[in-house]
């Protein structure tokens, strides 16, 4: 089975524990479909004395994981990519789908000059795409704004005798409809 990530590759972590995480590629089996990435997955062995001069230790070390888990970072936009294939002077090279680069070091140079052009045009077209909703984002915020200039609270107060309480609060919009009653917190005086 052929794969598409190589020894010396930088890869980020898309599953598992260390979800995330980027390294280097140290090791590749394509038997099993598995790699060894510097930082990732390490796991804990003991270590028993065998004779009276050695001593019991914890050693950490890096396990492989599997192949699917990991995808390959492109050297040129920095971003994790899948891999496509393409033939540059009759061999086939592991490219970026993203920005087109090489992944392969031997033809970077050449698909390098490329690959920024696609990555400065991608980068226009992500600016004018944010501009947009921060507009509408905008809008629907003064409009949010008008709406609550139009709602007026209106307070009623009724005087006794011998105190002052607020019997209840009328909430109108800017239309005269009224809305829902509530009633204050206020004690009721009995008269």
């Amino acid at each position: 089975m052929s794969m598409t990530v190589k020894k010396g590759d930088t890869v980020v972590v898309i599953a598992g524990k260390d979800k995330g995480k980027k390294g280097k590629v140290l090791e590749v089996f394509p038997k099993d479909n598995r790699v060894i990435v510097d930082g990732v997955n390490i796991v804990s062995k003991h270590k028993k004395a065998r004779t009276q001069q050695e001593q019991s230790a914890i050693i950490k070390k890096t396990a492989p994981i599997d192949a699917s888990n990991v995808m390959v970072v492109c050297g040129v936009c920095g971003k994790a990519t899948r891999i496509a294939h393409r033939e540059i002077d009759g061999k086939k090279v592991r490219a970026c789908k993203k920005c087109s680069a090489s992944l392969d070091k031997e033809y970077v140079k050449q698909t390098k000059k490329e690959a920024k052009k696609n990555v400065k045009a991608e980068a226009k077209a992500d600016t004018e795409k944010k501009a947009e909703p921060k507009k509408t984002q905008a809008r629907t915020s003064k409009t949010a704004e008008k709406a609550k200039t139009a709602e007026k609270t209106v307070k009623t107060e009724v005087k006794t005798p011998a105190k002052t309480t607020k019997t209840a609060t009328k909430t109108t919009t800017k239309s005269g409809a009224k809305s829902t009653t509530q009633k204050s917190n206020a004690k009721k005086s009995e008269n």
